[in-house]
């Protein structure tokens, strides 16, 4: 079973990732992750060790958005790492979380998960884009954030940190 959330309630600009992952209590460490369709607004050339190209920059030459390759593939603690380098605000992507025993070469023999293009955040029962994915990450449009997890506490935890985010049901059900 999939638990999900959205929170489009809690802040003014989505989404920073070190909220998340305080939220949810550092689980992320636990897996690996997949990331892709990502657009980022930078603080600082730290995102430059997820071998990003720059789309936009201020007048002084530093980056403002950046969007991702293809795909990037990390340890829970690598990004941990990155996030606390420079927890700069994701306009879009999906993040994946797998079990670490699971190879990348398994991974991608599926399509790349979209931010953007996939119906079943929006249809009940919610679903995790990646089939082999046990969590999920959505930035969405600086809009809100999405959370979809196998894992029925890493939801919980998320709710109690966010107490005006909704259950992704429900919301979907509206």
């Amino acid at each position: 079973m999939v638990y999900g959330v959205i929170d489009k309630k809690s802040s003014r600009y989505y989404t920073y990732l070190k909220a998340v992952f305080d939220a949810i209590e550092n689980k992320q460490v636990k897996y690996n992750w997949l990331i892709t369709d990502t657009e980022i607004v930078a603080h600082s050339s730290r995102l430059d060790a997820l071998n990003t190209s720059v789309h936009w920059k201020h007048e002084d030459g530093k980056p403002i958005a950046i969007s991702a390759p293809e795909y990037y593939f990390l340890s829970g603690e690598e990004l941990t790492k990155i996030i606390s380098e420079d927890d700069s605000q994701w306009i879009w992507g999906v993040l994946s979380g797998f079990e670490k025993s699971i190879p990348l070469d398994e991974i991608l023999k599926y399509p790349l998960p979209e931010s953007n293009g996939y119906e079943g955040f929006w249809k009940n029962p919610p679903s995790i884009q990646h089939p082999l994915a046990t969590m999920e990450i959505v930035p969405w449009d600086s809009s809100c954030v999405l959370l979809l997890s196998t894992n029925k506490e890493v939801v919980e935890n998320f709710k109690k940190a966010f107490p005006k985010c909704q259950d992704l049901s429900a919301y979907i059900s509206q």
